[in-house]
């Protein structure tokens, strides 16, 4: 994806059953092999409500940059407090962070070119050992439960927005409603 305004190419992607092992550890290392003048995030995936929920995330957190009324000093930190709907680096991680049991897991990498971007993605296929896999990016039954308890979503929030018995885009929207209002708070 290519965001005009910002002149910046998005990648999300998914990768199933991957072995983390210690967590720090894992992100120093793909971290050690971006592309210059890229951002790389990883994030849960059984708490991403679909690459929407991502996509949304990463507009708001260049737009804060843009508009200097960013929190974190890094456009990867900042997509993960966007992505969490926290203002606190600590309680983003806590909640969307991947962990050492973390098995499936979200990829956000943001750079100025699809040459940069997509050389990232090679590496961190390389360096997990595994093909991307979309299908994590999407929600299930068991999804939407944990979605819902990890982002505070009532029942009665989603008989509010649900729109033609679709309960799925119900927590989509939901997500990004939350993501929206935090760009609100200061």
């Amino acid at each position: 994806m290519y965001i005009e305004e910002e002149r910046k190419c998005v990648k999300i992607a998914g990768f199933r059953n991957v072995k983390i092992g210690e967590a720090e550890e894992f992100l120093r290392e793909i971290r050690k092999e971006k592309q210059e003048k890229t951002a790389v995030q990883f994030l849960n995936a059984e708490l991403v409500a679909t690459w929407q929920h991502l996509y949304f995330a990463v507009l708001n957190a260049l737009m804060a940059f843009r508009n200097k009324s960013n929190t974190s000093k890094s456009v990867a930190m900042e997509i993960m407090l966007y992505a969490s709907a926290q203002r606190q680096i600590r309680k983003a991680i806590e909640l969307i962070g991947v962990k050492r049991d973390t098995l499936n897991i979200a990829v956000v990498i943001v750079g100025e070119n699809s040459g940069k971007v997509q050389a990232v993605l090679s590496e961190v296929s390389k360096l997990i050992d595994a093909e991307p896999d979309e299908e994590v990016l999407k929600m299930s039954e068991n999804k939407m439960q944990s979605v819902c308890r990890a982002f505070d979503i009532t029942e009665k929030e989603l008989g509010t927005v649900m729109k033609e018995n679709n309960l799925e885009q119900a927590v989509v929207d939901l997500v990004i409603e939350r993501m929206a209002l935090l760009a609100t708070q200061l």
